[in-house]
């Protein structure tokens, strides 16, 4: 195992590279505004127009100066001593997908260590956190109040995933549906209705709590997640899953998820594509 410095100063070294990626890309695509602008059918060469390269210098300005939410995130993850949930490999899976994505729809079950991070990476995008700890969302948005996270309840018990995986078996639970009115006990009704009317690109469950027997477990956030996927009006979504290296999330990412859907595993990260079924309702479950 690394030296916990070792990780400290890996993980600084990705975002800071990743952020520095966007201000480059903010840069970028400035100058390609700008140069549209300035070839213009409406503009006359020759012809000097004073208030038109103000409002270019202005607005040239204003895409290149790095966003304060990138501002504030490169600042508090190169100044911070505490390691993200996540590790350095992991981290990168999910970053590279929202390279190619953002500004998108992301959805995270859980509110962490890397929250500010996941969505500065969306920076332009909608970033929603799912949290089960009341006072952890309060100490979360004195730090960082752009954040935008809701309380859920769990009513599940990591005892019962045995249970539960028989009952996510059948028809009720293998039928596409909007979450919020399955008959299928593993499906979460009470979320905020965003949560099941937005089209999300990508999905992060790294909640709830699932290491002890009496803790709700992910059971039910993985099923979910999988639904929603699955019920968007079309398109594909790319949903993760971490601590697969434990039981629950091992067998319920593989089964709700499904294997054939699986695109990687990195660590104790795994990525999984999921196709909407409702653009081809004769679309298994699991791909065959």
């Amino acid at each position: 195992m690394r030296p916990k410095s070792q990780q400290i100063t890996n993980l600084k070294m990705l975002l800071f590279g990743v952020f520095l990626a966007f201000f480059v890309l903010f840069m970028l695509r400035s100058g390609v505004s700008s140069s549209q602008e300035s070839s213009s059918p409406t503009s006359q060469p020759g012809i000097l127009n004073p208030m038109k390269e103000a409002r270019e210098t202005n607005y040239s300005l204003a895409c290149t100066k790095i966003p304060r939410s990138l501002t504030q995130a490169l600042i508090h993850y190169t100044t911070s001593t505490i390691i993200p949930q996540q590790t350095l490999e992991e981290i990168s899976v999910s970053a590279k997908i929202l390279e190619e994505k953002s500004p998108c729809n992301f959805l995270v079950f859980g509110l962490g260590h890397d929250s500010l991070m996941w969505s500065a990476l969306n920076h332009g995008g909608r970033t929603v956190f799912l949290e089960e700890d009341e006072a952890w969302i309060a100490q979360i948005k004195r730090r960082f109040p752009m954040l935008e996270s809701h309380h859920v309840t769990y009513y599940s018990k990591v005892k019962e995933a045995a249970n539960l995986m028989e009952v996510g078996k059948g028809p009720e639970c293998t039928a596409v549906n909007d979450p919020r009115f399955s008959m299928c006990q593993l499906a979460m009704k009470g979320l905020p209705n965003e949560v099941y009317e937005i089209e999300w690109d990508l999905i992060m469950v790294d909640a709830p709590t699932g290491y002890h027997e009496e803790a709700p477990g992910r059971m039910t956030a993985i099923y979910t997640a999988g639904m929603v996927a699955r019920n968007r009006k079309d398109g594909e979504t790319d949903v993760f899953v971490h601590d697969v290296d434990r039981e629950v999330e091992d067998k319920f990412s593989k089964s709700f998820l499904c294997e054939g859907y699986m695109k990687k595993q990195v660590g104790k990260l795994r990525q999984f594509t999921i196709p909407s079924h409702r653009d081809d309702m004769d679309r298994p479950f699991c791909p065959e």
